[in-house]
């Protein structure tokens, strides 16, 4: 983790396969597959992540075969009791309050796999994502207000912007009260 207790590139990855197990058992292929779909999706194609081998997992404790005697890319997966920590303890980490490819990733994880976490513990997922949202539109208006005055498509495209984040923001609000 950086340290503002939020996700490196890896550490997205390693949430995604850990809370993908967690929902259900995977051939070791599947999960690459499935891996490089969600991202791919997500961010587009990125050699940013492209994290260590899925394998890591396997040898850290963090998963396991269901199916002892197969090996290899059609072995079974599922996530042992230390993963499903793991998991929880990535699931946990703040996000970043500017907007980039790698923090997309990081709030669809979230997005995806919150059911997965205790109800309190999703609430404050809610809460700390609606923060961010709520500093990511002051930083718009101040911008779009320091730049009322010049000409050009700045102000319209600030303009949308904005409505994209109170979007967000009303939606993030929702949630928090779906959770309450």
């Amino acid at each position: 983790m950086y340290r503002d207790n939020t996700l490196i590139p890896s550490e997205a990855i390693r949430l995604l396969a850990l809370g993908m197990l967690a929902s259900a058992p995977l051939s070791y292929a599947a999960l690459a597959r499935e891996v490089r779909h969600f991202t791919g999706r997500i961010v587009g194609p990125s050699l940013d992540l492209v994290g260590a081998p899925l394998e890591v997992l396997k040898v850290e404790g963090l998963v396991d075969t269901v199916d002892a005697g197969a090996e290899g890319e059609e072995a079974t997966l599922t996530v042992t009791d230390q993963g499903r920590s793991e998991m929880l303890r990535l699931l946990a980490a703040n996000v970043r309050p500017q907007v980039s490819d790698l923090n997309k990733l990081i709030i669809a994880l979230k997005m995806r796999f919150l059911h997965l976490m205790p109800v309190e513990d999703q609430k404050i997922q809610a809460e700390l994502l609606h923060d961010i949202c709520e500093r990511e539109l002051a930083r718009l208006n101040d911008l779009r207000e320091h730049h009322a005055t010049e000409g050009g498509h700045l102000r319209d495209w600030l303009d949308l912007e904005v409505a994209q984040t109170r979007a967000r923001l009303d939606w993030l609000a929702g949630l928090h009260g779906r959770l309450a």
